[in-house]
């Protein structure tokens, strides 16, 4: 871990790549967005963003440039190869076999997700909001994913902490509804107001779908200077990138 990147600490085989970028890259964006937002939707020049993003690509020295998404906060996956498109897909998650790939997710707060097979022969991201959570984001990227559940990693990134984030009942409700021993996730504050711990819930996801080996986890993104925050900047944070791709053998 630097100030600058993020390197995810996990069992991956070799040829899996992956990557979580932080405010202190080498971009040029201006207040309030300094330095490095890499979100075309955030409010922050085109053109800054664009060359943050060309920045990006040279600085890991990926292989292509990332296969950005137009992301909604729902649970549409989109299976990706490395040749560019003028069109970001709709869709909160990707999963691609094909080396060169570099699968990218966009948060402010919410939790990316990144998958791989532990021979090497796939890799998934996705992008999970309370939203995108409880509708099943995490469970539509593993029935993409060809891999024996028993045989894929997770990791969990940088996304808001459960000390800093407070949810009404619509959110808590949202996923008690579906499993009650979620509520273990949930810490009241307030009359309808509870902390929620959005990695535990994530985490509880992928061990019901049968994903057990998890890794990631323990950051808080709006406690910490290095990484956007919407509920700490508002609707003009910017954005952080999550990355991973497969490297040709």
């Amino acid at each position: 871990m630097t100030d600058t990147w993020i390197f995810p600490d996990w069992p991956a085989p070799p040829q899996v790549h992956a990557a979580i970028t932080t405010r202190q890259g080498p971009g040029i964006s201006a207040p309030p967005f300094e330095r490095f937002n890499l979100g075309l939707r955030s409010g922050d020049m085109a053109d800054a963003v664009a060359t943050n993003r060309g920045a990006l690509q040279q600085s890991l020295g990926l292989p292509a440039a990332p296969r950005w998404l137009h992301q909604v906060h729902g649970i549409n996956v989109a299976e990706l190869g490395p040749l560019p498109s003028p069109h970001e897909p709709q869709a909160d998650a990707a999963v691609s076999h094909i080396p060169g790939t570099v699968l990218a997710i966009l948060t402010a707060d919410c939790l990316p997700v990144l998958f791989c097979a532990d021979d090497g022969s796939e890799i998934g991201a996705a992008h999970a909001g309370w939203r995108g959570l409880a509708a099943g984001v995490l469970e539509a990227t593993l029935t993409q994913l060809h891999s024996p559940r028993e045989r894929l990693l997770a990791w969990l990134g940088p996304c808001i902490g459960a000390a800093s984030y407070e949810v009404g009942e619509e959110v808590r409700d949202a996923f008690v509804a579906a499993d009650a021993a979620m509520t273990a996730c949930f810490v009241p504050t307030r009359p309808g107001h509870w902390l929620c711990d959005l990695a535990a819930l994530a985490r509880r996801r992928l061990v019901a779908a049968g994903v057990t080996r998890i890794h990631g986890g323990g950051f808080d993104t709006f406690s910490d200077a290095r990484f956007y925050s919407y509920r700490r900047d508002g609707a003009r944070s910017g954005r952080l990138a999550s990355l991973i791709w497969l490297a040709d053998c």
